[in-house]
């Protein structure tokens, strides 16, 4: 196993074809944790944004499904994840993006006053 330091903060954007149902959009975010977790790493946060207009059309699609989620993993469960979402024929594009510490800072700052704004609501 992978000792803490070798670990690194990741996050992954997918762009899912609009077409997919609830349950088969749940089922996809539920598929990438999993495989995070499977591959040793933990899910810091994850955020599910929905249905969202795209900049450009990609396959004759204006639209998309946005699914956002941060996690902690060794470096080499990237390179197994790649492999998985390139098969995927539901994501239209993905990112995944290694945080620096103030990614990381700044993630967390966004978090935390988007809760207290919910919760003073």
């Amino acid at each position: 196993m992978a000792t803490e330091n070798s670990f690194q903060s990741y996050e992954l954007m997918l762009i899912l074809t609009p077409v997919l149902s609830e349950e088969e959009y749940k089922a996809a975010q539920k598929k990438y944790t999993d495989f995070v977790k499977e591959n040793g790493g933990t899910i810091v946060h994850q955020d599910a944004w929905g249905l969202r207009s795209l900049s450009y059309p990609i396959a004759k699609k204006t639209t998309g499904l946005y699914y956002v989620v941060e996690f902690k993993a060794p470096s080499d469960t990237i390179a197994k994840i790649e492999v998985q979402l390139n098969r995927d024929e539901t994501i239209m594009r993905q990112m995944v993006t290694r945080l620096d510490k103030y990614a990381e800072a700044y993630n967390l700052r966004k978090r935390n006053k988007n809760a207290s704004v919910e919760n003073a609501s």
